[in-house]
């Protein structure tokens, strides 16, 4: 599986204005600095919660359409006087079903624009918006092929399966304010300690725990 980015966010949730009045910088000649820790803050935070934020369009690759195998004698499936007598008795006959849902990444998800596929004879092909589910509700969103249709074969290639989507809350103004706290909360510690390493002169310093805190409903748990 891969994922690229196509099209960028237009903007960030945090503008230059806001985040100067968080810093109380008040001159213009750290503009392009405090503007590059804003994309940097935005794009840790994005990381952390496995979401995008602005909306931005992103292609799904994947090297088939998803199956599954199940292991074992299916009653009505297969007769079984049609099975191997070794296999009835270790009970390890295989049947490889189609899958269905595929999760889509970095929700919140908007639209699914495009899903294309190489067929099984090296033609590549668009799938008919009318075979297959969006639900942008879930999140992650989930595809799924339309009842009673099924994912078509492809080609046993990497990257066979294309899917084009559209992802984020919207504009930044739909952006939670949790996560704009967060992002001015970080590019207050990017702009006041600049090298990799922080040398303490008055004792010690100690993260506050609220801070992250602030990304933790919006993170999405158990999703690689």
């Amino acid at each position: 599986m891969g994922i690229r980015l196509t099209q960028a966010p237009a903007e960030e949730p945090v503008t230059l204005e806001e985040a100067k009045l968080h810093l109380r910088v008040i001159d213009s000649s750290e503009d392009a600095l405090i503007s590059l820790l804003i994309t940097a803050a935005r794009a840790h935070a994005e990381n952390v919660c496995r979401r995008v934020f602005v909306t931005q369009k992103w292609d799904l690759f994947l090297d088939a359409f998803p199956f599954y195998t199940y292991y074992g004698v299916i009653p009505g499936y297969v007769p079984v006087d049609q099975l191997p007598s070794a296999w009835m008795t270790m009970r390890n006959y295989a049947v490889r079903f189609r899958g269905s849902k595929i999760d889509i990444p970095f929700p919140r998800l908007q639209s699914v624009d495009a899903v294309q596929y190489i067929d099984a004879l090296g033609n590549k092909q668009a799938l008919d918006p009318s075979l297959y589910v969006v639900d942008n509700v879930s999140e992650p969103g989930v595809l799924t092929p339309k009842t009673g249709t099924y994912w078509p074969d492809t080609l046993n290639t990497t990257n066979a399966v294309q899917i084009s989507f559209t992802a984020g809350y919207g504009d930044a103004k739909d952006v939670p304010a949790g996560i704009k706290s967060w992002i001015m909360l970080r590019v207050a510690t990017l702009y006041e300690n600049r090298e990799q390493v922080a040398i303490l002169n008055r004792g010690q310093v100690h993260d506050l725990p609220y801070v992250d805190q602030l990304l933790d409903s919006y993170r999405i748990m158990g999703y690689a």
